[in-house]
């Protein structure tokens, strides 16, 4: 499981940084590397979003797992 709250956070942070470039320079990384709103961009912005849920549902679950794991 936590390769999969590492690989969801990897898509969470990706999606904040492109937020953030459209913000400050109205750049859109993923459009201009996949092509604007292309089947790959669509795919990208998709498991980002389902990424974003992800984290949010398992956010306590995660902290709980994470230092249960530590403390052994």
């Amino acid at each position: 499981m936590k390769s999969l709250d590492v690989i969801t956070l990897f898509f969470v942070v990706l999606g904040a940084l492109n937020w953030g470039l459209v913000g400050i320079f109205s750049f859109d990384l993923i459009a201009t590397i996949f092509g604007d709103m292309s089947v790959l961009s669509r795919i990208v912005y998709t498991l980002i979003g389902v990424a974003g849920i992800y984290q949010l549902s398992q956010f306590k679950i995660m902290h709980t797992r994470w230092t249960h794991a530590e403390a052994h």
